[in-house]
């Protein structure tokens, strides 16, 4: 039974995976729209005006890398609680009974 799960994860996760790439191509081959500028006047030269000149600020940078590292944080806490729980008999004494596991001594 665990590896029909764990094939069954694994199938999860490519199908998840082929579900993004599907979803971010059409982003990531999108061509930017081109107009033709305006005829200037006679006389008159175009002027290009840049309103945008960086990406993404640098504060903004900074909360995206502790938000991450705080997930990060509370994944690991809570993975390691959950070893360490499934190793140490710690779901209690009538879950044992009913699994008839015996207290290991590691």
């Amino acid at each position: 039974m665990n590896r029909i799960r764990r094939y069954l994860g694994v199938v999860a996760a490519l199908g998840g995976a082929l579900l993004s790439l599907a979803v971010a191509a059409p982003a990531a081959f999108a061509a930017p729209a081109t107009f033709p500028p305006p005829d200037p006047a006679p006389g008159q030269e175009s002027v290009t005006r840049t309103i945008v000149e960086a990406g993404m600020p640098a504060w903004q940078i900074i909360l995206i890398a502790v938000g991450a590292a705080v997930v990060a944080a509370i994944a690991a806490v809570l993975a390691d609680r959950a070893w360490a729980a499934r190793h140490s008999g710690a779901h209690g004494p009538a879950w044992a009974a009913r699994r008839g596991v015996t207290a290991r001594a590691d």
